[in-house]
């Protein structure tokens, strides 16, 4: 019996077009009537997370930044891991050397120094309310805590870009491709994961009673820690060879499949 199901936002309860499809609001409104516990883990900051999770009518803490970030709708910060100063300036000038787009996060909000794309690309993507070319080292300086470092970058420039930066950062941050155009440095030791055997302990619910779906690499130590761990059908190849089932892809209701299978029929892998 599923009592906590954890679900990716893009590429899992949504597609390019942000938004959630009607079979899918339906099925999550299904199992939280029956009392089971839904969240949202997701690499978004959490203001560009709690619209999805009001319409989701979603009162249990989400898990955002990676997990870097625990905390429900209208509830106090329960778990923030930060990426120390110096990992983040250190992140900042390896990018500026590369030539990389840059996004820091800092205290739930986003800077970056210029725009790169349409401003809808980071709206739809990131979120609202960018800073945009605010200094660095004043960034630093004012804010308690980075909360990660996100590089945009074309798809097929993603690939080599991982290795430089865990030559960089092994064993002092965690790199992580989070999106075709995405890739980050974030806090040692944060993941989706770790974040979500924090919130199962939290409700003292086992592992074994927990689902989690995803289709992009960050997904995979939450796909590999529930109980049932989903991958959709549109999923990145290393989260389908990882995954206990694959659901049709999000452009077929994948997530809604999976719930009715695992969550409503009480379907067992």
């Amino acid at each position: 019996m599923i009592r906590l199901a954890a679900f990716d936002l893009d590429g899992t309860l949504m597609g390019a077009d942000q938004k959630i499809r009607p079979r899918v609001l339906e099925a999550v409104a299904r199992t939280q009537a029956q009392g089971i516990i839904v969240t949202l883990a997701t690499g978004r900051m959490f203001d560009a997370t709690v619209d999805f999770a009001r319409e989701l009518n979603i009162t249990a803490p989400l898990l955002c930044y990676q997990g870097g970030w625990i905390q429900a709708l209208d509830g106090p910060v329960l778990l923030r891991t930060t990426l120390p100063t110096e990992l983040a300036r250190a992140a900042i000038a390896l990018g500026e050397a590369q030539g990389w787009h840059i996004l820091l996060y800092a205290e739930g909000k986003l800077f970056l120094k210029e725009y790169l794309h349409p401003l809808s690309f980071y709206d739809a993507l990131l979120g609202s309310g960018v800073t945009v070319g605010e200094p660095w080292e004043a960034i630093l300086a004012t804010h308690d805590g980075v909360d990660k470092v996100l590089y945009v970058a074309e798809p097929e420039h993603i690939p080599a870009m991982a290795p430089v930066l865990q030559r960089r950062f092994t064993g002092l941050a965690e790199i992580v491709r989070s999106h075709a155009m995405f890739i980050e440095v974030v806090p040692l030791g944060v993941d989706k994961g770790s974040a979500l055997a924090w919130l199962a302990q939290h409700f003292g619910i086992p592992r074994e009673q927990v689902l989690a779906a995803g289709d992009q690499e960050n997904d995979i130590t939450m796909i590999e820690w529930a109980g049932v761990g989903v991958a959709m059908g549109n999923a990145a190849p290393a989260v389908q060879e990882i995954a206990d089932w694959i659901a049709p892809p999000v452009t077929e209701d994948g997530a809604a499949v999976l719930i009715e299978r695992f969550v409503l029929n009480g379907s067992r892998l």
